[in-house]
């Protein structure tokens, strides 16, 4: 890419050179007119003193010089190490983002793997899970068959009397045995079963019916007493009409019940089934007793299904039997699976229809009531919607009545879940209630918390991801620490639960306390707060006195351990950091976690300083890290807290607000980590809300610019927060607050509740268009101009649809970052390389912007405008514009719509004072480039006109003592002005400075004058609109004026010798377009003082007319140019006047001058002479005589003008040399670092230069080329 533009010091130097000659001429000229030898003498001693100055002079600025090359060199490579740290930076960065980027595909494949794992393992589960239960049913099936067969067949393998007479018929043991039937378990079966194969039971037959009747026995205890009846059975013929008998006896005893017990029931109708299934009893006895038991239950329970677990039971035990029910599971599994099922052979499928036709009626009766329940639970919460809409909160009556209910409607939803997959049926719909957003607005479902599109804020909670990732990411430090560190906690734990269990059976509970009090009025409130003050502030004291006791013994015992916790808490202040903060709270439970210890920390954490407001996020964050394993820290800090916050309530007083905001402030930290409950934050801020007046206010806005925005937009406390918003804001209407508190409790208010805002329709633009915007106003940095350019490059430029949006969004520069505005400058000077037109466009809507900007002055644009005339600026310094556009620009800022008369113009009003940052910005901008040539002089002239401007404006009666003209206008003018010319003059008023304008004037009329009568042309005569012409075509041609300035300064270098002639033309040229640039700057001022809306187009002056004759003309030129260019190759031969003086002769001569001085007034006339040496020849001796020739004589003074006239140009060619050095270093170091960058730089076809002298390396010896080590006579 182009550098940006340097200026060559070589011109100064010549004009340094020319004003100095002139000089000499003028003192040569003088020397000449002395009349006495004392008044030459004067005349010397003036000259001798002047040269010292003039040599000082040069020694400073080539000093001068020094340094800023010396600046300039640091400043450069400073840049260079700033552009290869970020590109450093650029790469770690990409790395990192590779790094992550690879890290998070892991975890994703990591996850993925761990998902199909998760998913093989469920399945594998699920699969045996299903071998079990197929297993399990089908040994059921194959148990119950054999025991019915055995059953069925009794009558056939009963013994015979004699049998019974061996077995014990002893009464006790008898008698034992029929008790133990009453409470037969699972675990009984095996001594059950040996006791009876040893007994006869004959006469015990009844009394062991009515034991097993009465049995109390759990679902697990059925099959031990089935096993036991079968063996009765098996036995006693009597047994089952007996039992049979006893168990229609039992249910009809039942039917009278007001309460039934429904597990007896769920047991004794499994009971009767098993005993049916197993062939106990006949299917027609048996299933009639079972339908009708069924049914009876059924038909009481249609409208309540409280005996929903019974039929639950029944299906799931005995269903597949008696009813022929598979359940939807298993069906699942064994397709899943190929898994058969046993098949349902017991029972016939005839009688299995009745069972199945009695349940489904059940079911569907069961469906009912779960939609009415449904429905009801549903008007239950509208219901409570509407009771927090108004007031915020519900009462401790209706929110139990509707957790009860909730917990029926979620155990009968289970119940009706479980039986639709017993009896293969599908669930019914629940429609939710769709009214409750249409009632109600927007709004947020507090019983079912999360619900997605109930509501949904931007931004959610947390205003960021970092605060999110503060106050809810936090450090495990069960992770890290060893669990006998806290085991403490784990038992205050245990104790703290026992103790609430025991303190909800004795008393009220602190929730009912808070709610008692806020029933009160303010009065009573006030003095229950009392009360609790007194109580807490005595509980409080207890702590601070055991602290303070324990403390005493352990700087008794001179403990290692208090100098540790000193330290830490010392240190605590410091920890202003998340990472500081998490490692604190890690050393504290490593080291220090004891009780005391505890306290201490508890008590600095209290008393933290009321003006380190910014410690209390991470105090707050070190308490929740502590929590999981020490939770009294939390506990007693939140404590403390409230204490101090009651007391603060109590007093009512209006001193230590400082204070106080740090209390609510950190209740408000807390709150946000979840250690100070929401319920207790928002009674504190409707405390405040009781007493809204005076601190409260500001500790209420407080309390919400801390937490407002997470009670707000939390679930749980959204509808509570809402209403205290609410009665805040009509608090501030009904009272006559201060204004300081009425912005403070908006200022709270919007913070918590922001305004809906409408959301921002975002244009759809093509994707090519989207990626030259990227380009442009995202990736475009310093580090990036060369990938963005190679980038543009490779654009669609034959489409003139993407040509005109890349010109029209560079153009729009103001919507690029205001310090990347220059790589934009930066970007089009190496895109005008390949695509040239693009440069012209760009600069040409620039320019039309600028105009237009003056032409609208809406403030809305102000921003705007400033980018555009940085980029102006810019682009003059990437040598995209000339410097006549620059000060074409400046006038117009000064000039275009403003009355010289002073009267008001609509487009530059007198107060405003936007057009002097517009020239200060475009000033700062490129103005340090105007210090050399005709650019430096159009400065000089455009700054008094720019004072005259600043003071025609703060001359305006708009500025007043109490509206002073704005103070930060008059340090950007001094900035400017002390940037640009450090040592210029200011003006102090208007006056002062229309004078200097009218003097400028005067002297550039009358330079002009001169100009014209050299021409043979009068001022009087000439026309306004050829000065005109003349004026445009002196800007037109001060560019190209520079660029031959410059290069005519390098070919000096090439061209050692010249000729005094060509410099005296050159001089004479710049002392021409001094002139002519003086008339520019004037006649731009003045053509603006008549301007109006209309364009008017000035003709007159000379037109070039293409012709063939020029064309001639310019080929002799060139080929004469050509053939002189040849000629000066050649070695032309001088003659040489001078002969070498004799070394003993230059001795005698050097001291003779040494002495003179001292001669004293005898020989003042030796002074005015000149030595010099006449050689003669007297045979073949050469013989010197040395002659004092006066000054005043021809030769003499022409002599020494020519030795002066050498030494100069001795000078001259010296520091030219010592500046081809130091240039030929520069270059080498310019090669490095192109080198370095390895790309070729593009060429700037801005400009034609012609190629650079390339002087071979290594420094000269300038003293010996040009001899300036002694001076010749």
């Amino acid at each position: 890419m182009p550098a940006e533009r340097k200026r060559s010091v070589n011109m100064d130097e010549k004009e340094v050179c020319s004003y100095s000659s002139k000089e000499k001429d003028k003192e040569r000229d003088g020397e000449r007119r002395p009349a006495s030898s004392r008044d030459k003498a004067k005349e010397d001693a003036k000259m001798s003193s002047k040269k010292d100055n003039a040599k000082a002079a040069e020694e400073k600025r080539r000093r001068l010089e020094e340094e800023k090359r010396r600046k300039e060199d640091k400043d450069r490579k400073k840049k260079e190490e700033e552009k290869q740290k970020a590109e450093e930076e650029q790469r770690k960065k990409e790395e990192e983002e590779k790094r992550q980027h690879e890290e998070e595909e892991r975890l994703i494949q990591e996850e993925e793997a761990k998902r199909q794992r998760e998913e093989e393992a469920a399945q594998l589960k699920e699969k045996e899970e299903s071998h079990q239960l197929h297993q399990e049913a089908w040994e059921r099936h194959h148990g119950r068959k054999e025991l019915r067969i055995k059953n069925q067949n009794a009558h056939e393998s009963r013994p015979e009397e004699a049998f019974f007479s061996r077995l014990d018929s002893s009464l006790k043991k008898n008698t034992a045995f029929v008790k133990k039937l009453r409470t037969l378990t699972e675990q009984q079966r095996d001594g059950l079963s040996n006791d009876f194969g040893s007994l006869n039971l004959s006469k015990y037959i009844g009394e062991a019916v009515s034991s097993v009747v009465e049995a109390k026995l759990k679902i697990s205890d059925v099959g031990c007493a089935v096993h036991l009846c079968s063996l009765f059975h098996q036995r006693y013929a009597d047994f089952a009409p007996l039992l049979l008998q006893a168990w229609k006896k039992h249910f009809e005893a039942r039917k009278e019940e007001k309460i039934p017990n429904v597990s007896k029931l769920r047991t004794d109708l499994r009971f009767i089934a098993e005993l049916t299934i197993v062939g106990l009893f006949t299917d027609k006895e048996g299933l009639s007793l079972i339908y009708e038991q069924l049914k009876n239950i059924i038909g009481v329970d249609r409208e309540t299904h409280t005996h929903v677990s019974v039929v639950i039971s029944f299906c799931k035990h005995c269903g597949d039997d008696i009813a022929g029910l598979v359940p939807r599971k298993v069906k699942v599994a064994g397709d899943k699976f190929g898994l058969a099922s046993p098949p349902s052979e017991i029972i016939n499928i005839e009688k299995q229809q009745p069972f199945q036709n009695l349940l489904r009626e059940y079911f569907t009766s069961l469906t009912k009531h779960l939609k009415k329940d449904h429905r009801e639970l549903q008007n239950i919460e509208r219901q409570n919607r509407r009771i927090l809409h108004s007031k915020g909160e519900l009462s401790e009556e209706r929110h139990k009545q509707y957790e009860e209910f909730a917990t029926s409607y979620q155990k009968l939803l289970a119940n009706t879940h479980s039986l639709a997959d017993l009896l293969d049926e599908n669930m019914p719909d629940l429609p939710q209630d769709k009214t409750v957003q249409e009632e109600h607005g927007p709004g947020i479902d507090i019983f079912t918390p999360g619900k997605p599109g109930e509501y949904d804020l931007e931004g959610g909670i947390w205003e960021d991801e970092d605060a999110r990732n503060f106050y809810e990411n936090m450090v495990d430090l069960k992770a890290f620490v060893p669990a006998i560190l806290f085991k403490d906690n784990e038992k205050s734990n245990q104790g703290k639960d026992k103790e609430e269990t025991k303190e909800s059976k004795d008393g009220a509970t602190t929730e009912e306390l808070e709610l008692e009090l806020e029933a009160l009025d303010i009065t009573d409130d006030n003095l229950e707060l009392e009360g609790a003050e007194e109580a807490e502030n005595e509980e409080l004291a207890k702590k601070l006195l055991d602290e303070q006791e324990q403390e005493d013994e352990e700087a008794s015992t001179g403990s290692h351990l208090k100098l540790i916790v000193d330290a830490f808490i010392q240190q605590l202040p410091n920890c202003v950091n998340r990472d500081l903060i998490d490692k604190a709270a890690m050393d504290f439970c490593m080291n220090m976690n004891t009780k005391s210890n505890r306290r201490k920390l508890v008590r600095a954490l209290f008393t933290v300083p009321r003006q380190r407001l910014d410690l209390l996020p991470f105090y707050a964050r070190l308490v929740a890290t502590l929590n999981p394993c020490m939770s009294d820290v939390a506990e007693d800090l939140c404590s403390m807290l409230k204490g101090d916050f009651r007391f603060h309530i109590r007093k009512k007083d209006q001193i230590n607000i400082e204070t106080k905001n740090k209390t609510v402030r950190f209740i408000g930290e807390l709150a946000k980590f979840k250690m100070f409950s929401k319920t207790d934050t928002l009674h504190c801020l409707k405390m405040l809300l009781s007493d809204f007046s005076h601190h409260h206010i500001e500790m209420a806005c407080t309390l919400l610019e801390t937490s407002g925005r997470y009670l707000f937009r939390s679930p749980e406390s959204h509808l509570r927060t809402s209403v205290l918003l609410e009665q805040m804001m009509r608090k501030k209407q009904a009272q006559h607050l201060d204004a300081r508190y009425v912005t403070m409790v908006e200022n709270a208010y919007y913070y918590c509740n922001p305004p809906p805002m409408e959301k921002m329709v975002r244009k759809k633009r093509p994707p090519l268009h989207e990626y030259i915007r990227k380009l442009l106003y995202k990736d475009l940095s310093k580090v990036t101009t060369e990938k963005v350019l190679r980038q543009m490059r490779k654009l669609p430029w034959q489409d003139p649809e993407s040509k005109s949006y890349l010109i029209c969004c560079m153009v729009n520069i103001w919507n690029v970052k205001y310090n990347s505005i220059h790589c934009v400058a930066n970007l089009l000077a190496g895109l005008v390389a390949y695509q040239e037109d693009v440069g012209i466009h760009v600069v040409d809507g620039v320019l039309e912007d600028i105009r237009l900007g003056m032409e609208v002055n809406q403030p809305k644009f102000n921003q705007r405008r400033i980018s555009s005339a940085k980029f102006l600026g810019e682009l003059y310094n990437y040598r995209m514009v000339e410097s006549a556009v620059i000060f074409r620009t400046l006038f117009s800022f000064i000039s275009f719509g403003v009355n010289s008369d002073g009267s008001p113009s609509p487009l530059d009003p007198s107060e405003h004072l936007f057009r002097i940052r517009m020239v200060c910005t475009l000033l700062e901008t490129c103005g340090q480039y105007f210090d050399r040539g005709s650019s430096k002089r159009r400065l000089d002239c455009f700054l008094i006109y720019f004072q005259r401007y600043i003071w025609f404006k703060k001359s305006v009666e708009v500025w007043t003592k109490d509206h002073p003209f704005p103070i930060d206008i008059d340090y950007m003018i001094s900035d400017t002005l002390e940037l640009l010319r450090p040592k210029m003059r200011l003006s102090c008023s208007l006056e002062e400075a229309t004078r200097e304008v009218t003097t400028l004037e005067r002297e550039v009329l009358v330079k002009l004058g001169l100009a014209m009568e050299k021409d043979g042309r009068s001022s009087s005569a000439m026309s306004e609109g050829e000065a005109l012409d003349e004026d445009e075509d002196d800007d037109d041609e001060e560019g190209g004026a520079e660029t031959e300035e410059q290069s005519g300064n390098e070919s000096e270098m090439n061209e050692q010798e010249e000729e005094e002639g060509s410099e005296n033309e050159e001089e004479e040229r710049e002392e021409e377009e001094e002139n002519t640039d003086y008339l520019t700057d004037s006649n731009k001022e003045n053509e603006t003082d008549d301007e109006t809306n209309e364009v008017t187009l000035r003709s007159g002056g000379l037109k070039r007319v293409a012709c063939a004759e020029d064309e001639d003309f310019i080929q002799a030129l060139d080929k004469m140019m050509l053939e002189n260019l040849q000629r000066s190759g050649d070695a032309v031969k001088v003659h040489q006047l001078d002969v070498a003086i004799p070394l003993q002769l230059k001795s005698q001569l050097k001291k003779r001058g040494a002495g003179a001085p001292c001669s004293g007034d005898g020989d003042a006339d030796i002074s005015d002479t000149m030595q010099f040496v006449m050689l003669t020849r007297k045979g073949n001796k050469q013989q010197y005589k040395i002659l004092n020739v006066p000054l005043s004589s021809h030769l003499a003074a022409n002599h020494f003008n020519q030795q002066q006239a050498e030494q100069e140009e001795r000078m001259r060619m010296k520091k030219l040399t010592l500046d081809i050095n130091e240039r030929q270093e520069q270059e080498d170091y310019q090669e490095m670092l192109q080198s370095l960058a390895q790309r070729p730089a593009p060429a700037n076809t801005n400009r034609e230069r012609r190629p650079r002298y390339q002087h071979p390396k290594g420094a000269p010896n300038a003293d010996l080329i040009f001899k300036t080590g002694g001076r010749r006579r």
